[in-house]
C-alpha cells in the first residue's frame, strides 16, 4: 500500500481541484468572491448585533436554491444549512449535480463542529446556577426539564454529512472529523490522499460555521480568544473575529475527470497535518518553517493564511512567514475566521489565485500583506487557535 503519512504517496497521482463552493460575508460563488477581494473594500463585519465581539456574518442567501425541501432546512441547525447550501454549490461547479452514478461513488470528508445549543436555556441555567445553594440538584432538574429530546442529535457533528447525502444524494463512503482548524486540515489531508493514492476517484471535503452565535461566542471569550470592538487586521492579533462560512471542494483524479469531460480549476498538490508541543518555546514557529520547507518556496510562491488572530499562535505563525520572505494574504481578513471550515475556505481562496495568477490585493493595516507579482503556487498555511498546525499546498494545473 502507497504510503501517504506525510500528505504525499510515493506513488501519486495528481488530484484536480474540479468543483468550489464558498459562502460567507462576501457572497456566495467564485465570481463573487474575486470581485469582492478585488474591489479593496475591505471585510463586511457586524460589531453591534453581538457586541462587544466582532463578527462576520453570512451574506443573505435563498436555501431554496440548494436545499428544496422546507422540511430538510426546519430540521438542520443554521450551520448544517450553510454547509449543506456550500456543498450543493461545489457540486453544481464541478458539473455532478443530480448525477446519480457519480454522486453514488462521491466519498465524502467533513469538518465540523459539534452543533448548535438552546443558549436561552444554557444562560438561564447558568445565572440560577450563580445563586443556587445545590448547584448539582439545580443542574439535574434543569437537565431533566428544559432540554428538548432533540438538542443531543442536533449537536451530533456527522449530521452535516448526513444531511448532504439526503438533499444532494453523495452516497460514497463518509467521514467527519472534528476537532476545530486541526479537523478542516485533516480532511482536506484525508481526502487529498485517498484520491493520490488510488483509493478513490472523486470526493467531497469542507466544512462550515455559523459565527452568528451566542454559545461559542461566550465559550471563545471565556479563554480570552475574542476580538471586541471594531474590526483589525489578523496578524496584528487583535483576536479572532469570527465568520460564518460554508467551504466544499471537489477534488478528482485527473483520469476520472477527463472521462466525464471536465476540467481542473487548481491541482492540490499536498497537504500536511502537524502538532507541536506549545509549551516549548519557539515550537509553533519552528513547525510553520518545517511545513514551509514541505511545500517548497520556489518562484511564483505565495501564502494564503487560515491565521485565527488568536495572540500566542498568530505571533508564532507570523514570525514564521515573515522569515519566509514570501508575500501573505489573510483569509481572516476578507471573511474572518471559521474555526472548522477555514483550512477549506483557505484552499478554495488558493485555488481562485492561482486559477487567476495573482494575488487579491493587500489589506492596509495588515504588515504582513505586501504587494505581489505573478502567482503560480500557493502554500496555505493553518495554525489553530490552541492546538494543531497544519499546510496545504494549491499549484497551476
Amino acid at each position: 500500500m502507497p504510503d501517504v503519512t506525510d500528505g504525499r504517496s510515493r506513488t501519486q497521482r495528481d488530484v484536480w481541484i474540479t468543483g468550489i463552493g464558498l459562502v460567507s460575508s462576501l457572497g456566495e460563488g467564485l465570481d463573487a468572491h474575486w470581485q469582492a477581494l478585488t474591489a479593496g473594500s475591505g471585510p463586511v463585519t457586524d460589531s453591534a448585533t453581538f457586541a462587544p465581539y466582532v463578527v462576520h456574518p453570512l451574506v443573505k442567501v435563498s436555501f431554496d436554491s440548494q436545499i428544496p425541501k422546507k422540511g430538510d432546512q426546519r430540521q438542520m441547525e443554521p450551520w448544517q444549512r450553510i454547509g449543506t447550501y456550500a456543498a450543493g454549490l461545489a457540486l453544481d461547479a464541478a458539473g455532478i449535480a443530480k448525477n446519480a452514478e457519480i454522486l453514488s461513488n462521491t466519498d465524502m470528508v467533513v469538518a465540523a463542529g459539534g452543533g448548535e445549543r438552546d443558549f436561552e436555556v444554557d444562560a438561564s441555567i447558568l445565572n440560577d446556577l450563580a445563586s443556587s445553594n445545590d448547584t448539582g440538584r439545580l443542574l439535574n432538574e434543569r437537565l431533566l426539564s428544559d432540554l428538548r429530546p432533540t438538542l443531543s442529535l442536533a449537536q451530533l457533528s456527522n449530521l452535516l454529512a448526513g444531511n448532504i447525502s439526503i438533499v444532494h444524494g453523495v452516497t460514497g463512503s463518509s467521514r467527519t472529523f472534528m476537532g476545530e482548524e486541526s479537523a478542516g486540515v485533516d480532511a482536506a489531508r484525508v481526502a487529498y490522499a485517498r484520491i493520490a493514492a488510488g483509493q478513490s476517484e472523486i470526493g467531497l471535503v469542507g466544512g462550515a460555521y455559523n459565527a452568528e452565535r451566542e454559545d461559542t461566542l461566550l465559550l471563545n471569550d471565556l479563554d480570552g480568544f475574542c476580538m471586541k470592538g471594531d474590526f483589525s487586521p489578523a496578524f496584528t492579533a487583535p483576536g479572532i473575529g469570527s465568520g460564518s462560512m460554508g467551504a466544499f471542494l471537489v477534488l478528482e483524479s485527473p483520469e476520472h475527470a477527463k472521462a466525464r469531460g471536465a476540467t481542473p480549476i487548481a491541482k492540490l498538490s499536498g497537504v500536511w497535518s502537524e502538532r507541536a508541543k506549545r509549551a516549548l518555546t519557539g515550537a509553533i514557529t519552528a513547525k510553520v518553517k518545517v511545513l514551509l520547507d514541505r511545500a517548497g518556496t520556489a518562484p511564483g510562491t505565495a501564502v494564503i493564511s487560515g491565521v485565527t488572530g488568536a495572540r500566542e499562535a498568530t505571533e508564532a505563525e507570523a514570525e514564521a512567514l515573515t522569515a519566509s520572505g514570501l508575500p501573505v494574504r489573510a483569509v481572516a481578513n476578507r471573511i474572518g475566521h471559521g474555526f472548522e471550515a477555514q483550512f477549506i475556505a483557505a484552499l478554495a481562496l488558493a485555488a481562485l489565485a492561482v486559477s487567476k495568477g495573482t494575488l487579491f490585493p493587500p489589506l492596509p493595516g495588515d504588515p504582513l500583506e505586501k504587494p505581489a507579482d505573478g502567482v503560480s503556487r500557493v502554500i496555505v498555511t493553518q495554525v489553530g487557535h490552541w492546538r494543531g498546525e497544519g499546510a496545504g499546498l494549491v499549484e497551476k494545473a
